[in-house]
């Protein structure tokens, strides 16, 4: 790629350009759906048909690009201006059809075939958790069983709803049972709450998964929840997914099924940007529910997450470069 072409895909010069002005993209990116060549793309799938409580989370894309604009390239924890080594763009929603979850995960499995299919990395905006199995599935196909780490305060992992297999409850059992995840690869941090019984807690653990609630993280501490996901993820490939719910109602109140004891905004950030030096395949981010946060707390929290991931794949590049 020339220098001309990763110039063009970059951030705009925000000096030069009014924040309120022009089409909303995450950051201000140029809008494209050409990827070849690109390091990362940034899509929106607006789908919340797999919630089970309160619903709203397909307005989550819109509302998480509108607030980005306050975002700049340069990631002062990590010293490292993300334009410097890595070219990406919003590529714009992936085609759902609401109301329609299994069709729904056709049409967007086949969609990202184009960024798997280029060595581009998805940075996915939801939509509720459900999302996340049809982006697997498509990473699967070029990448096969690929490690996860999950931070949320549910896990995920019942194995039905209302009797239905696929919901926002669900996704991670579905992922072992396709074969989307390496178990033993796969850590899911942040659970806490009340519970049906100890069963609940047994879904994610008899399936081979290691699993860090939020009292169990507070009291080893984060640098150590840190090196527990190093040392259980090691060299493998990647997959970060990111419940808004993982933080506390006070950080992220615009979410469907909020629960107290949290982690706040800081400590996510933390928790992130411990990751570097993981071989990252994809992101996302998901149940952000902005109709229920007027104050767009919750936005403005999942835009930062959504940049430290953009981060950890310029610090990949540069890992890779040696520069």
């Amino acid at each position: 790629m020339s220098i001309h072409q990763k110039e063009k895909y970059n951030q705009v010069n925000l000096s030069s350009a009014p924040r309120f002005a022009g089409i909303k993209t995450f950051m201000m990116l140029p809008h494209e759906k050409d990827v070849k060549g690109l390091d990362f793309a940034v899509m929106g799938l607006p789908f919340d048909t797999g919630s089970t409580y309160r619903i709203g989370a397909r307005f989550g894309p819109e509302a998480v690009r509108s607030i980005s604009v306050l975002l700049k390239p340069y990631n002062a924890y990590h010293r490292i201006n993300i334009n410097d080594y890595i070219s990406g763009v919003d590529y714009g929603d992936l085609n759902v059809l609401p109301g329609y979850i299994i069709d729904t995960y056709e049409s967007v499995a086949e969609e990202m075939k184009l960024f798997v299919d280029n060595d581009v990395i998805p940075v996915v905006i939801g939509g509720d958790h459900s999302v996340t199995v049809p982006e697997l599935r498509a990473l699967r196909k070029k990448h096969g069983p690929v490690a996860l780490v999950h931070f949320d305060a549910h896990l995920d992992t019942a194995d039905s709803y209302f009797g239905k297999k696929y919901t926002h409850g669900t996704p991670f059992s579905r992922a072992c049972d396709e074969g989307l995840l390496i178990p033993g690869k796969t850590i899911q941090i942040g659970m806490r709450g009340t519970y049906y019984g100890e069963h609940s807690l047994k879904e994610s653990t008899d399936r081979g998964f290691t699993v860090i609630t939020a009292d169990e993280a507070f009291d080893m501490g984060l640098d150590q929840v840190i090196k527990i996901i190093h040392k259980k993820i090691g060299s493998n490939k990647v997959f970060i997914t990111f419940d808004v719910d993982a933080c506390d109602p006070a950080y992220a109140p615009g979410t469907g099924t909020i629960i107290p004891g949290g982690f706040t905004s800081r400590e996510a950030f933390k928790l992130l940007r411990g990751l570097d030096g993981l071989n990252f395949i994809g992101f996302d981010v998901v149940e952000v529910l902005p109709d229920l946060d007027p104050s767009k707390i919750t936005s403005c929290l999942a835009s930062n997450i959504v940049f430290e991931y953009l981060t950890l794949i310029a610090l990949m590049k540069k890992n890779l470069t040696g520069s």
